[in-house]
């Protein structure tokens, strides 16, 4: 029952460049943070697409050899954690597949909706799947015969998508960026040289030098080909929906997602908690990485010094020893060791992006005090997390969020510290530019997205566990 979550991936493409693949592998090192369980490259050398993908790390998944055989001047990468779909070889992306019009391949960040009644749909009508995650479902809508042009099949295709989708595409002698008309997941350009770029976040393009262009607009497909970089709207104007959770924990603190510094949204979430959440302390601790900012802005706006309380081992990857049951925080433990010399004897002031469950946070904490901290004031740079996520990011449901069935007294008396605060939403918002431009469904309840009769049985049944729908679902947030 870990606290760590998940958001479904992290995307990467590049156009006319001839070490695509190997520049695309290492834009890949840049978005690790948002996938671990797989990694994969397609290529393409203007007539046929190579790919290889693999289980792990992108370090763990890619060799000399096998960036040697990734051939041609265009690629696409992808790094995947599952929202939907197990953690199998099958399910890992770019996905790739050869159809009447030529050759694909498709790399997905987010999650839709109606996935599965769209398979249902397809596979009645003759349809045969191979994966288990929602991304296939594209390829299949634009594998339909009865278009005589791909763009005309990718737009009719997008218009039946409802969800959160940013997504990369590869044919033969095409990259193409598309992002959901909400806007959920972000997506950016770049320019390297004559080569282009598309990417989750700015800090794979910083890693390569490369120039940002412009974040890929909601609603907007890119396409780039010889001809240049051209954009289509397909979809028609709706209210944006970014994620607020992206800047809280997902993104990198060096990039620029939604617009604005990741590392400056934080900062400033930062301030607000030390504002709405002050402490009779002596030192402000993180912890690392995603509590890095928020806790230097606390420190900034409290007075009280930041220090390093906790050291995060950046090398425990997945395929280590798992531990038995009789010790399963020792995981934990190897994550994140406490500075004896900085706690020993202080009141600290504990400052982390959110808490889910409790129970891996619960850990950390006790570690803490064992380290011989006198007082601990747990501070968070998010509102309470109470309602599922249906838009890429892998909550667990809804029983399993402990805000959702315990008060904040209850959570500080599990927890084992002297106080507890949390952010408001109000504080949230006031951290970004554009405030009703974000979607706070996880903190509110309030879907920007209306689950109607096609709304995917995977949020009737798995995310609310056969509890009946929130009355607040379809609702926009009025902020």
């Amino acid at each position: 029952m870990g606290e760590d979550l998940k958001e479904h991936c992290g995307l990467f493409g590049i156009y006319n460049h001839p070490e695509a693949a190997r520049l695309t592998y290492m834009g890949l090192f840049s978005l690790q943070h948002r996938g671990e369980e797989s990694a994969g490259i397609v290529s393409s050398d203007g007539r046929t697409l190579y790919k290889h993908v693999g289980m792990g790390l992108v370090e763990e998944v890619f060799s000399e050899e096998d960036l040697n055989l990734l051939k041609g001047r265009s690629a696409i990468g992808h790094t995947r954690y599952s929202t939907t779909g197990s953690s199998l070889l099958r399910n890992a992306q770019p996905l790739q597949v050869d159809f009447s019009r030529g050759s694909l391949a498709i790399a997905h960040n987010g999650n839709l909706i109606n996935a599965l009644f769209l398979r249902d749909e397809l596979e009645a009508h003759g349809s045969i799947f191979q994966t288990t995650i929602d991304s296939e479902v594209i390829l299949h809508l634009l594998a339909d015969p009865r278009y005589a042009h791909f763009e005309e099949a990718l737009t009719d295709s997008l218009l039946k998508l409802k969800g959160a989708f940013s997504l990369i595409l590869l044919r033969e002698d095409e990259l193409i960026g598309v992002r959901d008309p909400n806007g959920f997941r972000p997506l950016c350009l770049g320019r390297l040289g004559d080569s282009a770029i598309l990417a989750s976040e700015t800090c794979a393009l910083d890693l390569l030098g490369a120039e940002f262009v412009r974040e890929v607009e909601p609603g907007e497909v890119v396409i780039i080909n010889r001809d240049g970089i051209r954009s289509v709207r397909p979809f028609p104007p709706t209210q944006h929906s970014h994620c607020i959770f992206e800047h809280v924990y997902f993104a990198r603190p060096d990039s620029y997602v939604f617009g604005e510094s990741v590392h400056q949204v934080r900062q400033q979430l930062g301030r607000r908690l030390a504002k709405e959440h002050p402490a009779d302390a002596d030192v402000v601790i993180a912890i690392p990485d995603s509590g890095n900012s928020a806790a230097l802005g606390y420190s900034l706006e409290s007075g009280i010094p930041f220090e390093v309380g906790m050291t995060r081992n950046h090398y425990v990857g997945r395929t280590f020893i798992q531990p038995s049951q009789q010790t399963r925080d020792f995981q934990v433990r190897m994550k994140f060791n406490p500075v004896k010399a900085t706690l020993a004897g202080k009141r600290v002031v504990v400052i982390d992006d959110s808490i889910v469950r409790g129970t891996t946070c619960k850990v950390r904490l006790k570690s803490i005090r064992a380290a011989g901290a006198k007082e601990i004031h747990m501070r968070v740079s998010c509102p309470p997390i109470m309602h599922p996520c249906f838009y890429g990011i892998d909550f667990p449901t809804k029983k399993e969020l402990i805000a959702c069935s315990h008060s904040v007294e209850e959570i500080r008396k599990f927890l084992e510290v002297d106080s507890l605060g949390f952010i408001s939403l109000e504080g949230l918002l006031s951290a970004v530019k554009q405030r009703s431009s974000y979607c706070t469904a996880c903190y509110s309840g309030k879907y920007p997205l209306p689950f109607g009769k096609e709304a995917s049985k995977y949020i009737l049944e798995r995310k609310f566990a056969g509890e009946a729908r929130p009355a607040s679902a379809g609702e926009r947030d009025p902020k």
